[in-house]
């Protein structure tokens, strides 16, 4: 199943309202589409170049208002919508300890995920469900999910199709030691 959806996704980047298109994969993403917007960024930047800023932007812009769907959910429909979503994912379990100790770490929650694999449409829902305060959740959304996208579209524009598998077979590992780096120098400012 989840082949098919892929592939469905990359022939989307191909279509004439490609932009349209990546702007719904990146909303729904984010609250519970399981394909990230990348798999249609990387191809539609490697065929325009030229369009990288903008589609990382169209990326950006349309992941973050699907973030705050997803902490709608969480915040108004979680025991209808929210639970099953999570639960799907395997992630249910673990709500209660999650919650006690999320909003402590919330900005860090939300960064991370917006940067990492993880999915992202667990920590909006999350944000929602705990009550993190919208705008804490939104400016570190917009935050998170700008480096994301606009680090994609700058390997992309600068390194072209060199890049482009080594970003599809790497994504985790890129974006895990961007935010490990992150996470040390904070801690570095901080604590030394």
């Amino acid at each position: 199943m989840l082949r098919s959806i892929y592939n469905w996704t990359m022939a989307l980047a191909d279509h004439p309202r490609a932009l349209w298109w990546l702007a719904l994969v990146a909303f729904v993403e984010s609250s519970v589409f399981p394909i990230p917007p990348d798999v249609l960024m990387i191809p539609m930047i490697l065929a325009r170049p030229s369009r990288a800023w903008l589609i990382a932007l169209v990326a950006l812009v349309a992941s973050v208002l699907g973030g705050v769907l997803g902490y709608a959910i969480g915040a108004y429909f979680y025991d209808s919508i929210g639970q099953p979503v999570l639960e799907a994912m395997g992630k249910g379990d673990a709500m209660e300890a999650f919650n006690s100790k999320f909003n402590d770490f919330g900005f860090w929650a939300v960064l991370g995920a917006g940067v990492t694999p993880f999915p992202f449409k667990v920590i909006t829902i999350m944000s929602g469900w705990t009550g993190m305060p919208l705008g804490t959740f939104v400016a570190t959304a917009i935050l998170a999910r700008a480096m994301r996208f606009f680090l994609v579209a700058a390997l992309l524009w600068k390194f072209g199709t060199p890049i482009r598998d080594f970003i599809e077979n790497r994504l985790g590992l890129v974006f895990t030691v961007f935010v490990v780096l992150l996470f040390g120098g904070f801690f570095a400012l901080r604590y030394l």
